[in-house]
């Protein structure tokens, strides 16, 4: 599967742009994961990129109820097994390391995103380790995302948070102009 197969799939599927960017976000972080790990970038960014394809359709039977569109897709079985086990709910044990990227970088993606969008200059460029964990004892902040997972995800990778994020962040500044994250228009 080639990057605009699951860019189409993405597509068919999501109509609403956030969660599109959401996509690009998490396919931004797993293909940095990626080149640093030494592992297959495009394989670990189109599980980033599709690993949310279903949820606007069926929030709450995603992803179970994805993977036989994922599989008639032709969607490896790494990836699909990868986007099975990106949520706890699902019960499926994450033992690789593209398992276990992309539940550490999902939440987080979204995470850092939502911090970017409430600094200043609203730039992903500006967020670091410490605002995010200063957003992160904020409840009422992005209350949907779990802070819980975010943390565990780290654990579960073997990487200390705050360089998560600062992975992510970086992750992130490269794509901000697709994502909405390069900052504000200055007259």
């Amino acid at each position: 599967m080639i990057r605009d197969e699951a860019w189409a799939i993405l597509c068919e599927h999501t109509k609403s742009e956030s969660l599109r960017k959401h996509g690009l976000a998490v396919e931004a972080a797993m293909r940095r994961f990626a080149q640093k790990y030494g592992e297959n970038e495009e394989m670990w960014a189109i599980a980033g990129l599709l690993h949310d394809f279903d949820y606007e359709r069926d929030p709450e039977g995603h992803p179970q109820n994805g993977k036989p569109l994922l599989e008639q897709a032709g969607v490896p079985g790494t990836i699909v097994h990868a986007i099975q086990s990106h949520g706890d709910h699902t019960g499926i044990p994450r033992v690789t390391a593209l398992e276990k990227t992309l539940y550490a970088v999902d939440e987080l993606c979204g995470f850092v995103t939502a911090v970017a969008l409430v600094k200043p200059s609203r730039a992903v460029r500006d967020v670091d380790a410490a605002s995010v964990r200063k957003k992160m004892k904020d409840k009422a902040f992005a209350r949907a995302v779990s802070r819980e997972m975010m943390l565990r995800g780290a654990d579960d990778l073997g990487v200390p948070f705050d360089d998560l994020v600062t992975e992510v962040v970086r992750a992130l500044d490269d794509r901000a102009e697709a994502l909405g994250l390069a900052g504000a228009v200055t007259a």
